[in-house]
C-alpha cells in the first residue's frame, strides 16, 4: 500500500457550530471512510502493483476529497481502467478543483472551512 500524498491531509477539526454546514459533506466522507477501510484491509494484500503514483486507491482518496463522491468515483473508475499491464504508468495526481472551499482533517476527511 503506497502512502497518501501530502495534499490528502490537513489540520482542520469539525466544530460543533459547523454541523449543519457539514451535512452536504456526508456522502463524500462516507466514501472516504470506505476507502480508508479498503486501504487498511484489502490494499496491503495486493501490495504495490499499481503502475501509477499515487496508487489507484490513493488517487481515489484525492479524487473524492477534491471533487465529491460522484465525480470522484467516476475519476477513480477511469483511473482503474487505465491501470493495466500495458500502460507505461508514471505520476498521475488528481487535478485539484479550482474553487475547493473545504478543509481536510488529519485523517483526510472533509470539513467545512472556517473563516476565523
Amino acid at each position: 500500500m503506497s502512502a497518501l500524498p501530502s495534499y490528502a491531509f490537513g489540520s482542520a477539526h469539525l466544530h460543533a457550530g459547523d454541523l449543519a454546514r457539514s451535512i452536504p459533506l456526508i456522502p463524500r466522507n462516507l466514501v472516504l471512510g470506505f476507502l480508508t477501510a479498503y486501504r487498511a484491509v484489502i490494499s496491503p494484500i495486493y501490495g504495490d502493483v499499481c503502475a501509477y503514483y499515487p496508487s489507484c486507491s490513493a488517487y481515489a482518496v484525492g479524487a473524492v476529497q477534491q471533487h465529491g463522491a460522484a465525480k470522484g468515483a467516476v475519476l477513480s473508475a477511469w483511473r482503474i481502467l487505465r491501470c493495466n499491464p500495458w500502460t507505461k504508468g508514471g505520476v498521475d495526481d488528481v487535478r485539484p478543483q479550482d474553487h475547493f472551499r473545504h478543509d481536510l482533517t488529519a485523517r483526510g476527511f472533509v470539513v467545512p472551512s472556517r473563516k476565523d
